[in-house]
């Protein structure tokens, strides 16, 4: 049996490959426990699980709330303080309160080494052997200027590190691109997270014969590398949800969608454009940028948990507090109090209070309204912020990337998508909504049928000259297949025009232009292209998609109506329709 988990704020959602689904509360303290709990109901029983493919909030709450191991910090003499000057930018312009994140190293723990590199790796200064005592650490961050060209001196620092017994990770394993404080920081991030992710994954070691977990780049890796690499983790599951989208929404027709997926705790929103899911290189988490392979997903704390409020002002408020999984929203019945998202969908009658959610009962209608008396809100209010602030989210994908969102669907899952999916497109003007089957359990659905998939990227030291960039290229690639032996290769480029700084990733040069014009609106001929980084990817299918399990048999609504299924209800407002569509899925239309 191959099964797909995806662990949220508020549930932990499983598939199986064949079409079995479980929906159980997640268990904060520790969420490997809901994992094993999931699988073990299984039918056939757990000693039968052959592969677990699986996606994790661990890494990304791990950051958020800075559980992080004790990490030391070792580069380049002079260069101790990059972390924290970052790049001398206010995070809130005309706040006086606001500050930039806390480094995630202190100044006790930074250490400097001699030997120096130029921009073009060529040795300077070479290293002396010398390395501070770093003192009792979880592990130590390696790195060292220009290590993106030249690893010679960071394999060197690690190598003493190493023979002293310190769990070393360095910049030129896990992220060798230019940008200096950016490469820190992610080096730093992946050092920080491996106590905490390493022993959760292990403890999923005894689940299944072999246990994959997804990346922020939409492909499974082997629970071991996982454990080497947490950084990679940091979109895990939401990725997932993105990857399932993305082949549903071609399957039925629509090759531009945008993947929107509401839990819980937040909604994750990315563009698909010709049935691939829109990349990156950096993301922030946290107030702070990973650079690292990524689907470009939006990320904004509205689920239906998002706890409503009054500020001091007496705006409506909505997220990003998160009711979570314990107590839940006040509808839940398990001690909650707050006025939540989901309260309001009851009390308006969106979720039918007959509604029985996995692991909880019966929903309270009765404490629902009662939770939102007390917080001076409104449902109808409640309802219109947070579908304001998704409508935001969308358009962060669509217009600000120079995108009409009118011509595009949207794909709408997760277990409070497929609620709030047609107000979000009537404010954006987008005609189609697909709510996928199993669309409370996307994610798993998309993890499960997620490929083996491994990244490669290196910096391009001479940006103004492609004198061997077509060797170079090949050589990348014959590197990353190798890591996944049979595996289908993509190659890009990350380029800019001269005199800029900042890049856009393509496929081929001459593509460049007119990417430009998309993103930013003009063009730029005549003026030269330089490259900067190239990339390749390999990805191996997996042995089924999300079009394979068997579909539900769903009949045609007509708004105004409300459909509730085990794992999700779908709202269908007033002149709006849905009706049945490939793979099972809903095609909701303006009528």
């Amino acid at each position: 049996m191959r099964v797909g988990v995806d662990t949220g704020g508020t549930f932990t959602d499983v598939v199986t490959d064949t079409g079995e689904v479980r929906k159980l509360p997640s268990t904060p303290s520790d969420p490997s426990r809901a994992v094993v709990d999931a699988c073990s109901g299984l039918t056939p029983p757990l000693a039968t699980l052959g592969v677990l493919a699986h996606g994790t909030t661990v890494a990304t709450n791990a950051l958020l709330e800075r559980r992080l191991g004790r990490v030391a910090l070792v580069t380049t003499r002079g260069f101790a303080d990059v972390i924290e000057i970052a790049r001398q930018v206010r995070p809130s312009l005309y706040d006086a309160r606001a500050d930039r994140p806390v480094p995630l190293v202190p100044r006790a723990l930074r250490f400097e080494v001699a030997g120096r590199l130029d921009a073009h790796g060529h040795e300077l200064e070479p290293f002396d052997g010398v390395v501070p005592d770093v003192g009792r650490v979880d592990a130590v961050a390696v790195c060292l200027l220009h290590a993106d060209l030249d690893a010679g001196h960071e394999r060197a620092v690690a190598a003493v590190l190493r023979a002293r017994g310190h769990d070393v990770v360095c910049s030129h394993e896990v992220s060798p691109e230019f940008r200096e404080y950016e490469r820190v920081i992610t080096t730093v991030a992946d050092a920080a997270l491996r106590s905490v992710c390493a022993p959760y994954l292990d403890r999923l070691a005894p689940v299944a014969d072999d246990v994959l977990v997804m990346t922020s780049a939409g492909g499974l890796v082997p629970r071991s590398e996982a454990a080497a690499h947490p950084a990679r983790l940091l979109l895990s599951g939401p990725a997932g949800g993105v990857r399932a989208a993305a082949a549903l929404a071609s399957a039925c027709g629509f090759a531009d969608a945008v993947a929107f997926d509401m839990g819980g705790t937040s909604t994750d929103v990315c563009l698909v454009h010709g049935g691939v899911p829109a990349p990156t290189s950096t993301r922030r988490v946290a107030g702070l940028p990973v650079r690292l392979p990524s689907l470009a997903i939006h990320t904004i704390g509205a689920g239906g948990g998002s706890v409503a409020r009054l500020d001091p002002g007496g705006a409506l408020r909505v997220g990003p507090e998160s009711a979570g999984a314990v107590p839940g929203p006040a509808c839940y019945g398990n001690g909650g109090s707050a006025a939540t998202v989901t309260d309001a969908d009851v009390v308006l009658g969106r979720i039918p209070s007959t509604t029985d959610l996995p692991g909880l009962g019966r929903l309270d209608a009765a404490a629902a309204s009662d939770a939102l008396e007390r917080a001076g809100v409104t449902a109808d209010g409640v309802v219109a912020v947070v579908d304001a602030a998704m409508a935001r989210a969308v358009r962060a994908v669509t217009v600000e990337q120079g995108v009409d969102p009118r011509d595009v669907a949207l794909l709408a899952f997760g277990g409070a998508g497929p609620q709030h999916a047609c107000a979000v497109a009537d404010e954006l003007g987008m005609q189609t909504v697909v709510v996928p089957a199993r669309a409370g359990v996307f994610s798993a659905l998309g993890i499960l049928c997620a490929p083996e998939q491994r990244e490669l990227v290196e910096s391009w030291p001479t940006p103004s000259s492609r004198a061997g960039l077509d060797q170079a290229r090949e050589a990348l690639a014959a590197r990353v297949v190798a890591l996944v032996p049979g595996g289908e290769v993509d190659q890009w480029l990350d380029c800019r025009y001269v005199g800029q700084s900042h890049e856009l990733t393509v496929s081929e040069i001459d593509e460049f232009a007119a990417a430009h014009a998309q993103r930013n609106g003009y063009a730029r001929p005549g003026v030269d292209v330089e490259v900067v980084a190239l990339r390749a990817r390999a990805s191996r299918a997996a042995p089924l998609s999300v079009t394979d399990l068997p579909a539900p048999d769903r009949a045609s609504v007509r708004g105004p109506g409300v459909v509730a299924e085990p794992d999700c209800t779908l709202w269908v407002p007033d002149d709006w329709a849905a009706t049945p569509g490939p793979a099972g899925a809903w095609i909701v239309e303006r009528t």
